[in-house]
């Protein structure tokens, strides 16, 4: 099957990173999937949230943000802040965000703080949740690497890069890395956040008024797998430039 911009089924869209362009950010990336681009940043606070105080938990935190720029879409989209409240779409979306880094990520030796991790949408063309998340990581390998190079941690806390993209099922065909007009169309949407070595963090699939069967979810999850071993190579590719190595 060719998709209408013309990619094999199990083609990424072009992928690219641009590093540092928030100067106050301990680290930051512009990553861009497509037609979709997202600023990661990771900024880190000396302090840890007052429920770890309370509850006498060791080492640090990470927590996530999103949000989509009023001017990432057409028509343009409402501040979340003049609605008066976060909608639920951005409330789970910074939640997966969070748990992805966290998941590979040894808190203990992050030390007692905080690390924000904030993503803006500046595009949207589908994939945005997973743009973040593979961007957010390239931040925050960039910001682990500056603590350690600063020496205000002895060991690299971060145990893996991690990788997202999305996947799904369009005239009985698995595609992955769904741009806008696929992921309108597909029958089945999966989201799948993992490891370079394939260990997972999280998956997310259902059906939009349709089932889907085993061999259609382990098709999705073959091409998600092969997607996320691709761009955790460039991920590699552009750390290099700050000689910080994950394993």
């Amino acid at each position: 099957m060719q998709r209408s911009d013309g990619r094999a089924p199990d083609q990424l869209r072009p992928v690219s990173f641009e590093l540092d362009v928030a100067p106050h950010a301990s680290g930051s990336v512009v990553v861009a999937m497509g037609n979709t681009r997202v600023i990661c940043a990771a900024m880190i606070e000396d302090s840890v949230p007052r429920w770890m105080k309370e509850q006498n938990v060791t080492g640090g935190w990470l927590t996530a943000e999103y949000s989509m720029l009023p001017y990432s879409t057409a028509p343009r989209k409402q501040r979340d802040v003049t609605r008066g409240k976060l909608d639920g779409r951005s409330t789970e979306i910074q939640r997966l965000i969070g748990r992805s880094l966290r998941a590979v990520l040894n808190l203990e030796k992050l030390g007692p703080r905080t690390m924000w991790i904030d993503c803006d949408v500046l595009q949207a063309d589908g994939g945005t949740r997973t743009a973040a998340i593979t961007g957010a990581s390239v931040a925050v390998a960039i910001a682990c690497g500056r603590l350690l190079e600063e020496k205000r941690i002895a060991e690299l806390p971060m145990r893996s890069l991690v990788g997202a993209v999305s996947a799904g099922i369009l005239d009985g065909n698995a595609l992955v890395d769904l741009d806008y007009a696929e992921d309108k169309a597909v029958s089945v949407d999966l989201n799948l956040v993992a490891t370079e070595s394939g260990e997972l963090v999280e998956v997310q699939a259902s059906g939009e008024e349709a089932t889907f069967t085993q061999t259609q979810l382990d098709q999705m999850l073959a091409l998600g797998h092969n997607g996320i071993v691709q761009l955790i190579a460039q991920q590699r590719a552009v750390l290099e430039r700050f000689q910080i190595t994950v394993q």
